[in-house]
């Protein structure tokens, strides 16, 4: 009778661990760098148990970065050289954890799986291409099997493409792990991730998963990290450093706040494809502002970010919620204290007050999707795709 390969004997003898070690891989629309968050798991779903064990964020240098800028978020690039990033960015990516591993001192054959996000590049909810006989779509690069191979480690990626096929948008995913590591019986809780897009989930007290909202809000850092590179040639405002020292052009705000995706029903997804300079330039337009100093368009901007936000939360949801920040826009501070100001009935703090370093969480989440596919059941949680996601690749 036949066998099974040592692939899937391996893949079989790993499920049934009582603890396991994963790593998650986030590689976010910022293009800061690689965030690596090796975790050790126990169970899964609502009985999940983790532990953050290691984290780093490995940079990405400015070569690196101008080449993914070349087709990210562009209609129309050269498909010779998405080809050849896909499969370098998945031997780079290994090269990067095998360099995290050596630092920490652990052995690849240690770690049972890697969980990746993969190098997003365009993204195509049909609310954005409006086109009808073509549905939502998404695009991650940076191939597990490179991945797999490079490492010698077990590879999940292409996480967000049974999401899509089973009918929802792809995003926002961190819905899954939110809801299996962070609610509370008796506290309405928001987890609020403001990266290149601000997303966030809500938990009802009641833990009615019916209730569960996860959606993406607007931009988060993306627009202000665009015109930081746009007027001032740096990658980002650190500790809003920028934002401080203009003023908040209301004209403009409202024309950018003035814009379908925000009148939208939830859950929806958007990205830089959406908002981007060319919303900027659109919105000053509509605004008649012509003379704005660089300083006013970050405070602006950051403003927007934190204002579209806040109109979210109180025309949805509890506005007496503790909300837990984390992705970059949590260290902001501008964005922050904006948002303290319009919602001053929520505790707005971060992710560390739940065990979770802000900076680490969305490597978490995949890690934790990455156990979900080895040993988990699909979850009903409101109206989102009930699904396990996640490509396998072996690497031999």
């Amino acid at each position: 009778m036949p066998t099974l390969n040592k692939n899937l004997q391996n893949l079989f003898a790993m499920a049934q661990k009582p603890a396991k070690l994963g790593i998650g891989l986030m590689s976010g629309t910022s293009l800061d760098g690689l965030d690596i968050a090796l975790c050790r798991f126990m169970g899964n779903g609502l009985n999940t148990r983790f532990e953050l064990l290691e984290f780093t964020t490995i940079p990405y240098k400015e070569h690196f970065k101008q080449e993914v800028h070349e087709i990210f978020s562009r209609r129309l690039v050269d498909l010779e050289k998405i080809t050849l990033l896909n499969a370098f960015i998945g031997t780079f990516h290994g090269e990067l954890v095998l360099e995290a591993l050596a630092k920490w001192n652990i052995q690849p054959d240690k770690v049972d799986f890697i969980a990746s996000h993969g190098q997003t590049i365009y993204h195509a909810p049909k609310r954005l291409h409006q086109q009808a006989e073509y549905p939502n779509a998404t695009l991650q690069i940076g191939d597990g099997d490179h991945l797999a191979v490079k490492t010698g480690i077990l590879t999940i990626s292409d996480f967000r493409q049974k999401h899509i096929a089973a009918g929802g948008e792809g995003a926002p995913l961190a819905l899954y792990g939110d809801v299996l590591l962070a609610g509370k019986p008796g506290e309405d809780r928001i987890l609020l991730n403001i990266g290149g897009i601000a997303n966030l989930t809500y938990l009802p007290a009641d833990s009615d998963h019916s209730k569960v909202v996860c959606t993406d809000i607007g931009p988060g850092n993306t627009l202000i990290d665009a015109a930081c590179r746009e007027y001032f040639n740096k990658p980002y405002d650190k500790d809003s450093k920028i934002a401080v020292t203009g003023l908040v052009n209301d004209q403009l705000l409202e024309a950018l706040l003035d814009h379908p995706f925000f009148k939208e029903k939830a859950p929806k997804t958007t990205g830089p494809e959406l908002f981007n300079l060319t919303y900027l330039e659109d919105a000053k337009q509509v605004s008649g502002i012509k003379d704005i100093t660089p300083e006013d368009v970050i405070s602006t901007l950051s403003a927007f970010t934190a204002k579209s936000i806040a109109n979210f939360i109180s025309a949805n949801l509890p506005v007496d919620c503790r909300i837990f920040a984390s992705g970059g826009g949590a260290r902001n501070p501008f964005v922050i204290n904006c948002l303290k100001h319009l919602l001053p009935q929520a505790i707005i703090a971060d992710t560390n007050e739940l065990g979770i370093d802000p900076d680490a969480k969305e490597a978490i989440l995949f890690a934790l999707l990455g156990n979900e596919a080895l040993c988990g059941e699909p979850i009903h949680i409101g109206n989102n795709p009930v699904v396990l996601m996640g490509k396998f690749s072996f690497p031999l």
